[in-house]
């Protein structure tokens, strides 16, 4: 919409925050994603296949999570950097129709639509359970599903089990919609303090410099993200150490 000219008002990149995705993202996701799954389904994580569309930082709380439960992990991808990242945090990496092929668990974070599509309905194992963490529920196509089904019942609470012609039968946990929202209590208080603490700051941040901005998309400023730092230290009664004036020096020494 900034490109466009389209924007009426200035916004702050506040996911960009290292305080938001690299704990409300990933952690909180990682856990509360699996919260939803393991109540609703009641089943065994450890020795499942998991599949995990996406490695952002959700997509990454997602596969540390099942890994931590047991599970043998494999990740789709479309960046090859995000790809080689899952390759070395240990993961499988393969496209979603070789991965749809031996999964259990599918959990789809990305951001996109038709992640889980008819291509990948057509080889999945007989009892496969899907779910998506990332958008809406367009990740997984369960209005495609239900198209090629012949018929579909609840398998149990929150979850629908559509039957295709073939026999085979497909789960579906919250219909696609965010499975730790609409399966689970979403994410802990206690990590979605720093992601409010980073709204708050930064809609203050847009409120002391009203009519000084130059850009109508803001980075949350870095003294932002360590004042939220500092402060849940402080919270959990961890103290760090500071440069001295020397080391500061030191660094910013240009011999």
């Amino acid at each position: 919409m900034s490109n466009a000219g389209k924007l009426k008002f200035p916004m702050v990149f506040v996911n960009d925050a290292d305080c938001k995705h690299l704990f409300d993202n990933r952690y909180g996701t990682g856990q509360s994603v699996w919260d939803g799954i393991n109540r609703t389904t009641n089943l065994i994580v450890a020795g499942k296949n998991v599949v995990v569309a996406g490695y952002g930082w959700c997509g990454k709380g997602v596969a540390m999570r099942a890994k931590g439960l047991g599970a043998s992990v494999i990740v789709t991808e479309i960046d090859p950097i995000k790809a080689m990242e899952a390759v070395m945090d240990g993961f499988k990496v393969m496209k979603m129709t070789e991965a749809a092929k031996i999964g259990d668990f599918f959990i789809t974070v990305t951001g996109c639509n038709q992640v889980i599509c008819e291509d990948s309905f057509k080889v999945m194992k007989d009892g496969a359970i899907c779910c998506n963490a990332g958008h809406f529920d367009v990740e997984v196509d369960v209005a495609r599903l239900k198209e090629i089904s012949k018929e579909s019942h609840l398998a149990r609470n929150n979850i629908m089990c559509y039957t295709l012609e073939d026999g085979r039968r497909i789960n579906v946990i919250a219909e696609g919609r965010l499975v730790n929202l609409a399966a689970g209590d979403g994410h802990p208080a206690e990590i979605m303090d720093m992601s409010f603490a980073i709204q708050l700051l930064s809609a203050l941040y847009l409120v002391q410099h009203k009519g000084k901005l130059d850009s109508m998309t803001i980075n949350v400023p870095k003294e932002i993200d360590n004042e939220v730092a500092e402060r849940k230290l402080k919270f959990w009664g961890i103290e760090i150490d500071r440069l001295t004036k020397e080391q500061r020096d030191y660094m910013n020494s240009t011999d």
